[in-house]
């Protein structure tokens, strides 16, 4: 699977150990930075890099770390055709899968260890979506971003 990574300068170290995580993984891996973890960066920047290519569909998937994650998914979301999730557990990160067919994971670096860390990407990385009834949210989810509101 083609992978998309960026993180600020708080989820750097994160971010490295996750592009080597994935690439023992399989996965072919982007890195849209930040370069290093020495001067501060504005967590937008990367987040809108990494969402427009998975919301253009240029890359599969993405993974965006920062020190909540809750920056990095707030941003991510405004890009067209991303489904960004902030998760802090297994269950969640599973979840946005089976559910909610989340195409970008957003990750704390502060808030998470290394072990939880690798757990979560290797569960989000083989979890499939369960379509069905999640499909047709998925779609309503779609059409309103189209800017198809439903009558109120």
């Amino acid at each position: 699977m083609k992978i998309a990574i960026g993180s600020d300068h708080r989820g750097f170290a994160v971010k490295q150990r996750v592009h080597s995580l994935l690439l023992q993984l399989g996965h072919e891996v982007i890195d849209f930075g930040a370069a290093n973890g020495d001067a501060s960066v504005d967590y937008p920047d990367y987040a809108f890099e990494v969402a427009n290519a998975v919301g253009k569909g240029v890359w599969e998937r993405g993974i965006l770390i920062c020190g909540t994650g809750i920056g990095m998914c707030i941003a991510a979301n405004k890009v067209s055709g991303v489904r960004a999730a902030c998760c802090h557990d297994i269950i969640t990160v599973e979840m946005s899968r089976r559910h909610n067919n989340a195409n970008i994971l957003c990750l704390s670096a502060d808030m998470l260890g290394e072990e939880l860390i690798d757990r979560m990407i290797r569960i989000w990385m083989n979890t499939d979506f369960d379509a069905g009834r999640h499909q047709r949210r998925i779609e309503k989810i779609s059409r309103f971003e189209a800017g198809q509101h439903p009558a109120s």
